[in-house]
């Protein structure tokens, strides 16, 4: 059976349109393609599984173009205290409610249902923004982390975190014997970009501080972090961002080409311009010389784009004396 391109829900503006309203076509790099075969079967009991266990996804909701390559390798990355963020970033496809419902007090079960069903080795839990409750959703992600660690524990877990609001207490309390292999935050695009691209209520600086304050207290998880490229920025300030990261401690980072969401109507940012394949392996070579221990760079990476095999990589350059980025 032929495999087929797609775009994978990517908008006529995110394929067309730049800043500048000049046309521009998707480059070929950007093209991902449908399983088929194993692959399809691999794909639709992931599907089977998330549906049963009345489960979202990021993948699904954000729409990301990696979910046919994900689900037909058997992972997700779930989705939990909801399917509705209290902010609006123009990035992102996810719901905005300023007053969503309470999170589902039945939700850490059904996660760690599908986890164990799926037989995973490693799991992403990400979170929306939570700025109505006040911990910031942080006891809904523990007890639903405690309810995977309880059902599947040899299972690997990565959490996507929001900021909490930038609240200490509330970051501690999630933090403190969780059993966490990685803890994720992402800063999303370049600092001179932040309050073009994100919700007033995030800052670049408040998700540095993030990082920060997890590594120093759970220095023994690993830190990781996801920057957008295509929105505006120069090479040179990514390159800073790299540093800025870095300087944090953070161990782990992802970059990837921004694309207007599905659907767009008039929130979403335009695309800057697609970056080649080739200036990503650039700043992948530069982040491993700056200290990272793993990076994921390319233009359909995502911050839990083969989240397992990029843990994996991290965990052997900490055991290395003198780590070789060949």
């Amino acid at each position: 059976m032929p495999q087929f391109e797609t775009t994978s829900g990517l908008s006529e503006q995110a394929i067309d349109s730049t800043r500048s309203g000049r046309r521009q076509r998707l480059p070929s790099w950007l093209r991902v393609q449908l399983p088929a075969g194993v692959g399809q079967g691999i794909f639709n009991r992931t599907q089977s599984t998330v549906d049963q266990n009345t489960l979202h996804t990021v993948c699904e909701e954000a729409r990301c173009p990696n979910l046919h390559d994900c689900w037909a390798r058997g992972t997700a990355t779930f989705m939990i205290a909801g399917k509705e963020c209290t902010r609006g970033c123009r990035f992102c496809s996810v719901a905005t409610n300023r007053n969503p419902q309470p999170p589902d007090p039945a939700e850490p079960e059904h996660v760690a249902a599908a986890v164990a069903r799926m037989g995973l080795e490693h799991v992403v839990i990400t979170v929306v923004n939570r700025d109505d409750l006040s911990d910031g959703g942080a006891g809904h992600i523990r007890r639903c982390l405690a309810a995977i660690h309880a059902r599947a524990p040899g299972v690997s877990m990565e959490l996507l975190s929001g900021d909490l609001a930038g609240d200490k207490a509330s970051l501690e309390a999630l933090l403190d014997g969780t059993p966490l292999m990685v803890f994720a935050h992402n800063v999303e695009c370049v600092e001179r970009l932040d309050r073009e691209v994100r919700d007033p209520r995030a800052s670049f600086h408040q998700s540095l501080t993030v990082l920060q304050r997890a590594k120093q207290f759970r220095p023994d998880v690993f830190t990781k972090s996801s920057l957008m490229v295509g929105l505006g920025e120069t090479d040179d300030e990514v390159r800073q961002t790299i540093r800025q990261l870095r300087a944090m401690d953070v161990d782990m980072l992802t970059i990837g080409q921004y694309l207007t969401p599905a659907y767009a109507k008039g929130r979403f940012l335009p695309v800057a311009r697609y970056v080649h394949p080739d200036q990503f392996e650039s700043w992948k070579n530069e982040a491993l010389t700056a200290g990272f221990l793993a990076v994921a760079s390319g233009p359909l990476v995502r911050s839990s784009f083969r989240a397992g095999k990029l843990l994996d990589l991290a965990r052997k350059m900490r055991h290395q004396d003198t780590p070789s980025y060949q």
